[in-house]
């Protein structure tokens, strides 16, 4: 039986919740425009707490959308570096 590569899984993980994300803030910002039914501010952080902080970070920047809201301004890059420190930890953690 072949073994799990969890570095493949994880990988692939991430990239599918970046890239979910990313396109919520994309559609999110075309809503806004359009006075549409939102996607809510709640959704957007949680899919950043569950993996998708870079995508949400580049969706800030490529749609231009929730760049003066402190808890995006502020807390997606928090998010970001927790996450980083998170996974560095857990590196450094196997390389015992």
């Amino acid at each position: 039986m072949p073994q799990i590569n969890w570095i493949h899984i994880v990988l692939i993980y991430l990239a599918a919740i970046n890239g979910i994300t990313f396109f919520m803030y994309g559609v999110d910002k075309w809503k806004a425009k359009r006075s549409k039914w939102r996607v809510s501010e709640a959704a957007l952080i949680w899919m950043a707490v569950l993996g998708g902080s870079v995508g949400a970070w580049l969706g800030m920047k490529a749609w231009h959308h929730k760049t003066q809201h402190k808890k995006f301004k502020y807390g997606l890059p928090l998010i970001l570096l927790m996450q980083i420190a998170a996974a560095v930890g857990i590196w450094l953690e196997n390389c015992k």
